[in-house]
């Protein structure tokens, strides 16, 4: 690792761990266990969404909030709504009919440590409970701005979204794709719930849409660099850090960044975006330090 890569690590660990801890409190409350046949399902949504991940974009939401000093119980119920969609992305691509993974986060994927019913059930019951921490009063007094929010990530998880990025994914077996192909499916499943998180810290300041321009912008970058690291991690990483299975892409002859592109273009590209992202938050002092070194860990990260 080299000396760069461990000082953004360092200065960014004490927000990760924090929010680790402050995501896992709000699950561990939310998911508690009740004493009646769906214990099972709540197991379940547990073992998926509690002690893992790296939690960056419920980190990115608190960041965005803090641009426009949000109360943080406020930003962090909206970064636990964002992690539960992507918790419940993350079982339903690992299925059979979908990736047919059997490691996610370091420990058997869902529907191998229960069954493909329960999976799908758990998942299901995340993407409903995203929704209804957004809805309720305790996550902004205004019924105008949880609207909203209910409103960008049902689009950001959708058709036109995350769903949609995925669906592109499944079709990609059938022909190539190239670059301009990659990028559009990648800003749909990737980049959509990262763009909604910085939208989602504007919502909550109350900053109207045409203010949103450079933090639409910094998502957008973080998104694809986003992605491209994991392109390259799924090529040259570590199991054992990442959590999950590498070689994958290669292995299903996917069409991915580093396919496309090599790996040295491909993380010079990388670089080129994280830089573009960083001059949009230039307007901004040090409320955006935490945006700029999440930007840099992006593309820095080992998992």
């Amino acid at each position: 690792m080299s000396a760069a890569v461990e000082e953004s690590s360092r200065s960014l660990a004490p927000a990760l761990e924090r929010i680790r801890a402050d995501v896992d409190a709000f699950l561990d409350t939310l998911l508690a266990v009740p004493p009646d046949p769906r214990a099972r399902l709540y197991e379940a949504m547990r073992y998926a969404a509690m002690g893992g991940g790296k939690r960056l974009r419920p980190l990115l939401v608190v960041a965005a909030c803090g641009l426009f000093h949000t109360d943080r119980r406020r930003a962090l119920r909206v970064g636990a709504a964002v992690e539960l969609v992507h918790v419940y992305s993350l079982i339903h691509d690992d299925l059979p009919a979908m990736d047919d993974d059997d490691l996610r986060r370091g420990k058997p994927t869902l529907h191998r440590a229960y069954d493909e019913a329960t999976a799908i059930l758990a998942g299901d019951s995340l993407h409903a409970l995203a929704f209804e921490v957004l809805a309720d009063e305790a996550t902004h007094e205004d019924p105008f701005v949880r609207t909203e929010l209910v409103v960008e990530l049902a689009g950001a998880a959708g058709p036109a979204g995350m769903a949609g990025g995925q669906m592109m994914d499944l079709a990609a077996g059938e022909s190539p794709l190239d670059l301009a192909a990659v990028t559009r499916l990648q800003q749909l499943k990737t980049g959509a719930l990262i763009g909604f998180c910085l939208e989602a810290g504007a919502i909550m300041g109350r900053v109207p849409p045409e203010g949103r321009t450079k933090l639409r912008g910094y998502a957008r970058d973080v998104g694809l660099a986003f992605q491209i690291a994991d392109d390259l991690l799924d090529e040259e990483g570590a199991e054992e850090k990442t959590g999950k299975k590498v070689g994958k892409d290669r292995e299903r002859g996917k069409q991915t960044f580093v396919s496309l592109l090599g790996r040295e273009r491909a993380r010079q590209q990388a670089d080129l975006l994280i830089d573009q992202a960083l001059t949009y938050l230039e307007r901004f002092g040090a409320e955006a330090d935490l945006l700029r070194a999440i930007a840099r860990f992006a593309v820095e990260r080992d998992h």
